[in-house]
């Protein structure tokens, strides 16, 4: 009788062993180039990319499998960052989560629509790249939690300074007659600022399209950054991804990738 149970027993765990046998030996992804994750992410994108498709037949088929590879080793960075600031409890709390998620979705949406507006056609390739990039958003969310958590705590000593006032608004009107125009040095700082630039750019790709589509992209991108707090970082990262999706094939593009 027990002899019989102990057999059962043992059958019914042969398979498992067996599958976890196989899994221990799995063949390594032959995408990777003999490379795990963490070297994979010391390069850039670009780097991995190019090193994948010097090995591809078609240029096309190994930029695509560069960017399948690089974007789960940079998924898996993020998890294991994420996964890290909730065992010690200082991540995000669940409505800061679903805040985001309702950032991102919103991301996606404007990103789809850009994609089909875009000039000349977006093909596979940028696609794939537009995806790739998108997860910087989510890394950068769990990077800010984690910057905070690492900030010493100062004990208070004394009272902080007063903060210094802001210098005057050139624009703001004033009892002593008609705002002030902007000298060319200041006109020249404002429009060296990144923001600046950015959001002059994402104007101009914006200018040539049809009425519609314009208007269409202008409301999905002020859902994107009108609706949600994000921070400075995030904001000018926004800008510039939604310009590298409309922005056409160029030998000096806006921006370089993120990552």
């Amino acid at each position: 009788m027990w002899r019989a149970i102990a057999l059962v027993l043992l059958l019914v765990a042969l398979p498992g062993a067996s599958q976890t046998q196989s899994q221990a030996h799995a063949k390594p992804d032959p995408d990777r180039l003999g490379m795990n994750c963490a070297q994979i992410l010391q390069m850039t994108s670009s780097e991995w990319i190019a090193k994948v498709s010097a090995t591809s037949a078609s240029t096309t088929d190994g930029q695509l499998r560069g960017i399948r590879v690089y974007g789960r080793c940079y998924d898996e960075r993020t998890d294991r960052l994420a996964a890290s600031l909730a065992r010690t409890g200082k991540g995000p709390a669940k409505s800061a989560r679903a805040d985001f998620a309702g950032f991102e979705a919103e991301l996606k949406d404007f990103a789809a629509k850009a994609i089909a507006d875009a000039v000349p056609p977006a093909d596979a390739v940028k696609s794939a790249y537009a995806a790739l990039y998108e997860k910087q958003f989510r890394y950068i969310f769990y990077q800010e939690y984690e910057a905070k958590a690492a900030k010493p705590l100062h004990p208070a000593t004394k009272a902080p300074a007063p903060a210094a006032a802001p210098p005057a608004r050139t624009d703001a009107p004033s009892a002593a007659g008609p705002p002030r125009p902007a000298t060319a040095e200041e006109r020249a700082r404002s429009d060296a600022d990144p923001m600046t630039m950015a959001k002059n750019r994402f104007g101009k790709l914006l200018e040539p399209l049809p009425e519609e589509q314009m208007h269409e992209l202008h409301q999905a991108f002020g859902e994107v950054i009108g609706s949600h707090p994000i921070s400075e970082q995030t904001r000018l990262a926004v800008y510039r991804y939604a310009i590298s999706i409309l922005e056409p094939p160029s030998a000096t593009p806006f921006a370089p990738p993120p990552f």
